[in-house]
């Protein structure tokens, strides 16, 4: 396989792993809010992905790959609400741990290095188009 193509193969890796990113972090942000529905119950956690470096088999190319989809293990923020639902008997409720600012920063950092993948992929489109029509010539 020549570079180019390579190339391809490792940036293709990456936007789809940035894709995957980008719909976890959608899911964090729509669960913001999410509690449990009985008394003390746990809302949402957060969901992380864990990417890792591999090797392409048929090419040989250094790919990106999710290594996994894991949960954040920090701690639920609580919030006093007696009448919810979810209230423990001191009256609090379990919070998600997600926060909007850092889903928004991730979510800005996927996104950017999505478009940074794509345009490699688009840069090897148009070398290899003009390595043909140089050879044509």
């Amino acid at each position: 396989m020549d570079d180019l193509a390579a190339i391809g193969v490792t940036a293709g890796s990456a936007m789809r792993a940035q894709s995957l990113r980008m719909r976890v972090i959608s899911e964090n942000m729509a669960n913001a809010q999410t509690t449990g529905t009985t008394p003390g119950a746990d809302p949402y956690r957060r969901k992380t992905v864990d990417f890792a470096a591999a090797v392409d088999a048929a090419s040989g190319a250094e790919t990106v790959a999710v290594e996994g989809i894991g949960e954040d293990p920090s701690q639920f923020g609580m919030k006093y609400e007696p009448g919810h639902p979810a209230a423990d008997v001191a009256g609090y409720v379990k919070t998600p741990n997600v926060n909007a600012m850092v889903e928004l920063a991730n979510m800005r950092e996927a996104s950017r290095s999505y478009e940074a993948n794509l345009n490699m992929v688009e840069a090897g489109r148009r070398m290899k188009s003009q390595l043909l029509s140089m050879m044509g010539n």
